[in-house]
């Protein structure tokens, strides 16, 4: 057995390593966020990795495909909050204009329609729908957080609900479970960060 495949057993289950390390890094991204750490990235990235190889064992080439973008955007992410932290200030977080909210759920539509015919036509997703939607929906939400939009974590919940029976469905039982602990913590999310928004300062609000 490589250490791709090892693993252990849990009600007559395996359960892959891989699976249960990359979503332990995955929640520490969630409370990282929470707390407007720029760790949030490298943690994230390094989850990612993991779950992509935890993905391909599982055949589900769209989720593979998501820690793929999961990793390029936590670069991203980590650029920006970087410049946003830069001089010891903390990140400026905020509320999406209609403008950009509008903009997040035409890509999420479109894309998630695009991706699913893309999945279907080249038969790498038993269920193309609802994994093109997480795949599109997580790219976007991720994308949000990297401009410190709070509404990022409303879009988290909207992947979470589809992203549950999923998970279970595809035998990733450990990221069934943690994308639960995921909805409770992104509402704790919202919560942290609208609060943060409503009392920062005149001094150090976003232009």
């Amino acid at each position: 057995m490589s250490w791709t495949t090892a693993g252990f057993e849990v009600f007559g289950q395996h359960v892959l390593w891989t699976d249960l390390a990359g979503n332990a890094g995955a929640l520490s991204t969630v409370w990282l966020a929470m707390r407007r750490t720029v760790w949030t990235w490298p943690v994230q990235l390094a989850g990612s990795v993991l779950l992509l190889v935890a993905s391909l064992q599982a055949h589900l080439t769209g989720n593979a495909l998501k820690q793929v973008m999961f990793g390029v955007l936590a670069i991203y992410g980590w650029v920006r909050w970087t410049r946003g932290v830069r001089g010891g200030h903390d990140l400026r977080v905020r509320p999406g204009t209609d403008l950009e909210r509008a903009a997040l759920i035409a890509v999420m539509v479109a894309g998630t329609g695009l991706v699913a015919l893309f999945f279907a036509a080249t038969g790498w997703s038993w269920a193309p729908l609802p994994d093109a939607y997480i795949f599109v929906g997580s790219a976007v939400a991720t994308y949000a957080q990297g401009r410190a939009l709070i509404d990022f974590w409303w879009i988290w919940v909207a992947v979470d609900l589809v992203g549950v029976p999923l998970a279970f469905t595809s035998g990733l039982y450990v990221s069934g479970v943690v994308y639960g602990i995921f909805f409770v913590l992104v509402m704790l999310g919202v919560r942290e960060w609208s609060r943060q928004y409503r009392t920062r300062t005149p001094e150090v609000a976003p232009a």
